[in-house]
């Protein structure tokens, strides 16, 4: 098992929220860098109330950030950002999703998808309908999954999550674990890749 790995064996793991953009351009860049490295949707929000904070889309902060992520999705030639409609609002569908694709074996497709569609498409994840659609667009069966997110042991598995990533430490999205050491945002995975590969 993984938990009974030694720390300076373990996989990198990749903490993200579908609601960020910056997970997103993280998202689609990590398999360059670490290929290795474990998918972790989780909720942000659940992260942020633990640590006492908000989303910088709530804050005064929020025109220089969308700018800032803007600016990093024509850098990595992903195009120009279309903001759902609100912003911030609810991942809490879309991990589920994750979670029950992940079951499929498709979870990097459809987290991608369901990225993509918020912060290129600019819908908003937070319908169940989102979901299903970013579903039915890596193969999922839309009917299977709106009744799979749905099941207990789903629901429990995320919880498990979020306090998976607390327990690590976790304080923001996207971040990635490495050996027990935290590397926080986007900007961050070229430190995060570094780590890993000192410690092969």
């Amino acid at each position: 098992m993984w938990d009974r790995c030694p720390v300076s064996a373990q996989p990198p793991l990749f903490y993200f929220g579908a609601m960020s953009p910056y997970s997103w351009l993280a998202a689609e860049r990590i398999d360059a860098l670490l290929p290795t490295a474990g998918w972790r949707g989780i909720l942000a929000g659940v992260i942020f109330e633990a640590h006492g904070r908000t989303s910088w889309g709530l804050t005064e902060q929020r025109a220089e950030g969308l700018a800032e992520c803007e600016r990093r999705a024509a850098a990595q030639g992903l195009g120009p950002i279309l903001w759902p409609q609100p912003w911030p609002t609810s991942d809490l569908h879309a991990a589920r999703g994750m979670l029950f694709a992940e079951q499929q074996g498709s979870h990097k497709p459809f987290a991608l998808e369901v990225m993509r569609m918020a912060f290129r498409e600019g819908i908003d994840i937070a319908h169940p309908e989102a979901v299903l659609e970013a579903g039915r667009r890596v193969g999922l069966d839309p009917g299977a999954m709106a009744e799979g997110v749905g099941e207990p042991a789903l629901k429990k598995r995320l919880r498990e999550l979020n306090d998976e990533a607390l327990a690590a430490g976790v304080f923001g999205v996207p971040t990635v674990l490495v050996a027990g050491e935290l590397f926080w945002g986007d900007d961050r995975l070229e430190d995060a890749a570094g780590a890993y590969r000192a410690r092969l």
